[in-house]
């Protein structure tokens, strides 16, 4: 695959690992799985799987962690942010969700793992919530420096 007119791009939060699909993804899924909870961290992972012929990465190489006898799970060794699922020797790539540059565009349409999905993870939506702006004020969030890479290159 080549990187010129890409599909969908992303990356990790430090920008030292960067990726482009040339095709939209064949199956978007969040994975409720225990093995997936601790890789990613959260209550559920979120997957958009591409075939490994649309699939490329445009800036530096990621380091991976063998999560099982039959996959790998590939990270930004400098920053630390899971990139990707991945069978050894598939056909496919299942990038995480939250590492594209426009999330908003991969929306999960099934679930996986859901005998480990943790009960509470239904009723988000109807939690109290605020803004970053509200969270913080105006003046504190001008204060706030970021270093992450933006969502583009």
């Amino acid at each position: 695959m080549t990187a010129t007119n890409p599909v969908l791009t992303g990356g990790c939060q430090c920008g030292a690992v960067r990726f482009a699909l040339s095709a939209v993804p064949s199956k978007i899924s969040i994975c409720h799985c225990r093995m997936c909870q601790k890789a990613s961290g959260a209550p559920f992972a979120s997957f958009a799987d591409i075939p490994n012929e649309h699939f490329a990465w445009t800036r530096g190489k990621p380091a991976a962690f063998r999560s099982s006898s039959i996959a790998e799970r590939d990270f930004c060794a400098a920053c630390g942010t899971p990139l990707s699922f991945r069978r050894i020797g598939g056909p496919k790539i299942e990038i995480m969700t939250g590492a594209f540059d426009r999330p908003d565009r991969v929306i999960p349409t099934l679930q996986y793992g859901t005998e480990s999905r943790l009960g509470w993870v239904g009723t988000i939506v109807n939690l109290p919530s605020k803004t970053t702006l509200q969270m913080y004020g105006p003046e504190k969030l001008g204060e706030i420096v970021n270093h992450q890479h933006p969502d583009h290159d």
